[in-house]
């Protein structure tokens, strides 16, 4: 009886050990198509520019420069005006937001330095996920657009999930599900991942169609540029420095200096 009862303890445990090491086994295969961790970690910073579309004639350029360890500059230029983000790298960060009412530079949130290491990290959650805190589950294989895929949902040291789809046979990332924090609200969001080229032995998706299902939300990003270890002026990853304030029209120039209704608001993502 106690042979049968041990061997019933270890069938119970066989599907949680063998779960672990196929998870452990896709996300070694999805970091080797991406090329390899040691070309991954090799790399010291990136800057990746092009044009972001929020719909309705709302698009425009952007820049992302990112640098070790955890640095951070972000400039999305819409309807001519340029919002910034960056971020030291240790504790602080700024914000310039030409469509928010206060239009100075401000301080970032004690949440906003809270949430930035996930966008800081260009190695991306699954490289030394266990030493980040991220716990990782292979929730199986499924259909993606028309091809296998396999879900790994990752669960971070907060406790926030999202789940990767990854294509069956290059292990490439297809698809991303998680929120998005829109206001005071966590929004449901997913992303698509497209156009996948190699730059410096590393593999990029130089398109991603992103959108909160059922709000018409999105937006799409199509990166013209990727660059693996430029040199970037370290002034970027410090506070901005906010543009001159237009000179004022002289009396007579315009028959109504008021601004129009709605100018200091940010373009509709709808």
């Amino acid at each position: 009886m106690k042979i049968k009862s041990l061997l019933s303890v270890v069938i119970l445990f066989l599907p949680v050990l063998a779960s672990a090491q196929t998870a452990d086994e896709i996300v070694n295969k999805v970091l080797a198509a991406r090329g390899g961790v040691a070309r991954i970690k090799a790399v010291q910073s990136q800057r990746i520019s092009g044009t972001i579309n929020f719909g309705l004639g709302a698009d425009g350029p952007f820049l992302v420069e990112l640098e070790r360890p955890g640095k951070m500059h972000i400039e999305v230029t819409v309807q001519g005006q340029t919002l910034v983000r960056s971020y030291d790298g240790k504790s602080t960060g700024w914000i310039l937001n030409p469509f928010a009412d206060d239009k100075t530079v401000q301080p970032m949130t004690a949440e906003d330095i809270s949430n930035i290491s996930d966008e800081s990290d260009f190695d991306g959650p699954l490289v030394d996920y266990k030493q980040k805190g991220n716990l990782i589950a292979l929730v199986g294989k499924e259909d993606v657009d028309g091809k296998p895929a396999y879900r790994l949902k990752l669960t971070n040291k907060k406790g926030d999930m999202r789940n990767y789809f990854f294509d069956a046979d290059t292990f490439r990332l297809i698809k991303w599900e998680g929120t998005r924090k829109v206001g005071d609200r966590d929004v449901p969001w997913e992303s698509v991942f497209h156009d996948y080229r190699e730059v410096d032995g590393i593999q990029f998706a130089f398109e991603i169609d992103s959108d909160a299902p059922g709000t018409g939300q999105a937006q799409k990003i199509i990166a013209d540029k990727i660059e693996v270890n430029p040199l970037i002026d370290e002034s970027h990853f410090g506070k901005p420095v906010a543009p001159a304030a237009p000179a004022a029209d002289a009396p007579g120039d315009s028959p109504d200096a008021t601004p129009p209704s709605g100018s200091d608001k940010p373009p509709s993502q709808k």
